[in-house]
């Protein structure tokens, strides 16, 4: 018989909305625990409330829990593990057990716009299907993936687009990996898998900043007085920076710290394009390095497992700007 591991963690999904005021607030009852779901009775599932967190309360301390967790479930004997998340930091969470899970093992998040006793409530129907692709055979050893609104999506590249609406979960540029119909699910891409890290803690400052028109170095500066571990970048375009930032930018590469740039855009991938002053290729010479297909989030998520690795400067350069690459 078939084991699939239930986690679930909070968010939405968990939540119900107050009738008299339209809050949506945590419930001392996990609204997913008591319906009867028309699933194939050769499997067993075995269900946790590991957390009970709103997404943004999740931090990559709550993630390792969760890789932890998945490790050891694969090591009994489980085929496939259901996460039930906040969607605020879904994509984050997916992205760090893809990274970090090497364990052919099926891992399905999945979550809710929408709270448990909303009009066109969607976790119910999202949690039916997350049990589904995870008790599929193909699911298995893809990575994790993310399964809302009869989608299949890769951890690489799905993100939230919309701050209410039930089809928020997209990939840019490549579109989601599978779909769910009535009776099947169909796979129609296989990810690229990862470069795994086996981590065992998650620490380090790592802080994202977004670069826009007339940025100049002040914010920059009180970076390099606080001591981080790294930095994302948010940058123009292909890859570029304000030329007024670039001081500042020469001071952080002074400390030694990796500084990794990814475009502003949602489509497209940043590379060293521009020779002009803060233009892409000149920020690669200066010792930027530049992760092409991530969004600031997940480059952050990548960073930090890069750094809380064994890895030595230049595997944590080739880890960081090959991340659809196996070494």
């Amino acid at each position: 018989m078939k084991k699939i591991l239930i986690l679930h963690t909070g968010g939405t999904i968990a939540m119900h909305e107050d009738k008299a005021t339209g809050a949506i607030r945590p419930d001392n009852k996990n609204p997913l625990l008591h319906f009867d779901l028309p699933i194939d009775t050769d499997i067993e599932f075995i269900t946790e409330e590991i957390l009970n967190l709103p997404s943004p309360h999740i931090t990559p301390a709550e993630m390792l829990l969760l890789k932890k967790r998945i490790v050891k479930a694969h090591n009994t004997g489980i085929a496939g593990v259901v996460i039930t998340h906040g969607t605020d930091t879904l994509e984050e969470t997916a992205y760090f057990l893809d990274v970090t899970v090497k364990e052919k093992i099926a891992i399905v998040l999945t979550g809710a716009m929408r709270s448990s006793n909303e009009v066109g409530s969607d976790g119910l129907y999202n949690f039916y299907s997350a049990l589904r692709v995870a008790a599929c055979q193909e699911a298995s050893g893809m990575g994790a993936l993310v399964v809302m609104n009869d989608e299949i999506h890769s951890a690489r590249y799905v993100t939230k687009t919309h701050t209410t609406n039930v089809a928020t979960f997209r990939s840019p540029t490549f579109g989601p990996i599978g779909l769910l119909s009535k009776h099947q699910i169909h796979f129609f891409q296989q990810p690229i898998q990862n470069n795994h890290l086996d981590i065992t803690q998650v620490v380090g400052k790592i802080p994202i900043v977004k670069a826009y028109a007339g940025m100049d170095e002040t914010l920059l500066n009180l970076l390099v007085e606080a001591k981080i571990d790294g930095l994302i970048i948010e940058a123009l375009g292909a890859g570029n920076l304000p030329p007024a930032s670039l001081p500042a930018i020469q001071n952080l590469l002074k400390t030694q710290i990796p500084l990794v740039l990814v475009s502003r855009c949602f489509n497209g991938i940043a590379e060293g394009v521009y020779d002009y002053e803060g233009g892409g290729k000149r920020l690669q010479e200066l010792g930027i390095l530049f992760c092409p297909g991530l969004n600031s989030q997940k480059a952050r998520i990548r960073l930090l497992s890069a750094l809380n690795s064994n890895l030595n400067k230049e595997q944590l350069a080739h880890f960081m700007t090959h991340p659809v690459q196996l070494a």
